[in-house]
């Protein structure tokens, strides 16, 4: 597991590229906006984990601060020519743990019912779906939530 680093920025962006356009067919906006302001939102707290076997990175996920307490765990891809040996799972799982420990309690996912090996990641790690009024995405059509417990 790899935090952010500059030299696996463009897998994020063509993983998830690819992912997107081959499951829904075109990009959206907020799509483009996060691609063009990966280095802003480092700077202002959010991270990407990558996991690299040899220098091939497998997947990758961000953890983003929304507001207040709230984290949200996005752009969950992985790279299509490889297997991926549960990396989906770890980079997730990495960047929930970046979210806690930076001040999550809630953390939020937006998906679409789809994607049924995400979903199983998001019911694995405890997600429970909620609903919205808007999914913020053309292809959103669920939402999850995880409120976090603290152990003292």
């Amino acid at each position: 597991m790899i935090p952010y680093d500059s030299k696996y920025k463009d897998k994020f962006i063509e993983y998830n590229t690819d992912w997107i356009i081959d499951n829904f067919g075109f990009l959206e906006k907020e799509d483009k906006e996060i691609f063009a302001n990966i280095e802003q939102d480092i700077g202002n707290g959010a991270m990407i984990y990558f996991a690299v076997e040899e220098e091939t990175v497998l997947a990758t996920c961000m953890a983003k601060h929304m507001q207040d307490d709230t984290w949200e765990i996005c752009k969950l891809a992985s790279n299509k020519h490889q297997t991926h040996k549960g990396c989906g799972s770890a980079v997730f799982e990495s960047a929930m743990q970046w979210a806690v420990e930076h001040g999550a309690v809630r953390l939020f996912i937006i998906s679409n019912s789809k994607l049924k090996p995400a979903l199983h990641i998001y019911e694995k790690f405890g997600f429970k779906e909620i609903k919205l009024g808007d999914y913020e995405y053309v292809r959103g059509d669920i939402a999850f939530e995880k409120i976090v417990e603290y152990r003292i």
